[in-house]
């Protein structure tokens, strides 16, 4: 009884610090949400007003800035890297899991080593080399650099080396060559993985700004995240059109997230580290 008791205590006091700490996470994006609904004169008061809410921050980011053309390349870069990373980084994880061929090993440790690179390290041959391609400010320089990534590569071979090679022996003996079965029966059934390929890719390149306020010079080329640093000036600023730019920008990833969490979830725990 006292075990039972004891259990049930730590376990209330383990929900009570779990809920602890969800609130303290949660609390600057709440702040954020209200700030961007207040008006500039209540911006710098640490109280609480709801009756003074008001959308004139929102209105005015609208009507100031070509948000909706930031959204469409916002989606558009994070849709065509994600779908060519997809593409690229399974094929090139299950190649490394699956196949053998000279110096798989030597580009497999290759591969490790660029993870241990900051992307700091490479911008400048990474611009110098697009702008010599002559992709500087356009949708091909927004994209086809970012389609390989080493960590993707890394998370797909870690998941392929766990793939029933049963599956591909019995398409095999139904006829099947490597390449129809990678695309009908070894895609098909990485849904997890994918998945968490779709939501990193996703939000990682939603959210880009160094390399993308780099390789772009005209607004209309900008997406979300470097368009509303327009907002932040270096003389004067506006909190409240600031944190609704942010709002703007954080609230179509975390619709996405939650949507798609339990798929998340169960992709990182598929890709175990084996092999």
């Amino acid at each position: 009884m006292k075990n039972k008791k004891k259990t049930n205590f730590l376990l209330y006091l383990f929900f009570g610090f779990a809920l602890l700490m969800a609130v303290i996470d949660l609390f600057p994006f709440i702040w954020s949400l209200y700030t961007s609904f207040r008006p500039m004169s209540e911006v710098y008061e640490f109280n609480i007003n709801l009756k003074n809410l008001t959308l004139e921050s929102y209105s005015q980011i609208f009507s100031s800035f070509p948000v909706f053309k930031w959204y469409f390349n916002s989606i558009f870069v994070a849709i065509i890297v994600t779908i060519g990373s997809i593409l690229m980084n399974s094929a090139a994880g299950y190649a490394l899991a699956r196949l053998d061929f000279p110096g798989k090993k030597f580009i497999f440790i290759c591969i490790l080593a660029v993870m241990m690179i900051p992307g700091q390290v490479i911008m400048i041959p990474t611009y110098m080399m697009i702008s010599k391609l002559g992709w500087v400010n356009t949708y091909t320089g927004l994209t086809v650099p970012f389609f390989f990534s080493a960590f993707n590569v890394f998370m797909m071979r870690q998941f392929y080396i766990s793939f029933p090679k049963e599956l591909e022996e019995a398409a095999l003996i139904d006829g099947l060559n490597k390449i129809t079965i990678y695309f009908k029966v070894v895609l098909r059934l990485s849904t997890a993985p994918l998945t968490t390929l779709v939501i990193l890719g996703f939000i990682g390149n939603w959210n880009s700004f160094l390399y993308l306020s780099l390789l772009t010079s005209t607004p209309d080329m900008y997406i979300l995240p470097v368009g509303l640093s327009l907002l932040q000036g270096q003389y004067y600023a506006f909190p409240n059109q600031v944190m609704a730019g942010t709002m703007i920008s954080t609230l179509p990833m975390v619709a996405l997230y939650i949507i798609l969490q339990r798929k998340f979830v169960a992709g990182i725990a598929n890709t175990g580290i084996k092999g």
